[in-house]
């Protein structure tokens, strides 16, 4: 599953299946598109998806639905809503979600998406043994371990302020 924030005035193929939103907050969008661009909804559209991703397909993939004011609700916006900020197309959208915008340096950007992975999986009620079989089992041949542990960090972090 790779998603992207599409910046404006950007023509999009009808390859890509895309999300309009009639209703709801920008906030409410970067929080899908923070649990659309994890680990566990990408492992879990690899179950279902080889090379054309469809919204039949789409549809009905799980989407964690907890109260918008949790904490681990908010830090997907933050997270998500960051990541998706690199230039300044994006900054119309960063400041309705209350991020700042512009590059991340390289280990900064790495480090909010081992958290945003973190996040998401507690808000699925993962167990650690759950996200490290997610890990192992994502892509064969892949080098994950470096990136399981970071994830994990983060993941006890947020255990911890449960």
């Amino acid at each position: 599953m790779r998603c992207v924030l599409v910046p404006p005035k950007v023509f999009i193929a009808n390859q890509a299946p895309y999300f309009v939103f009639p209703r709801g907050s920008k906030k409410d969008v970067t929080y899908l598109l923070g649990i659309l661009s994890s680990i566990p909804l990408d492992w879990y559209s690899r179950r279902f998806v080889d090379r054309h991703l469809s919204f039949f397909i789409i549809n009905p993939f799980p989407i964690p639905r907890p109260e918008i004011h949790s904490a681990l609700h908010q830090r997907v916006i933050k997270l998500a809503g960051r990541l998706a900020c690199p230039d300044e197309r994006f900054s119309e959208w960063a400041k309705e979600v209350g991020v700042a915008c512009g590059p991340l340096e390289e280990d900064k950007k790495q480090d909010m998406i081992h958290e945003l992975d973190a996040v998401v999986a507690h808000l699925y009620g993962l167990s650690k043994s759950h996200l490290t079989h997610i890990f192992e089992t994502f892509h064969v041949g892949w080098e994950y371990q470096s990136r399981l542990e970071e994830t994990l960090k983060h993941y006890n972090k947020w255990k911890a302020k449960a």
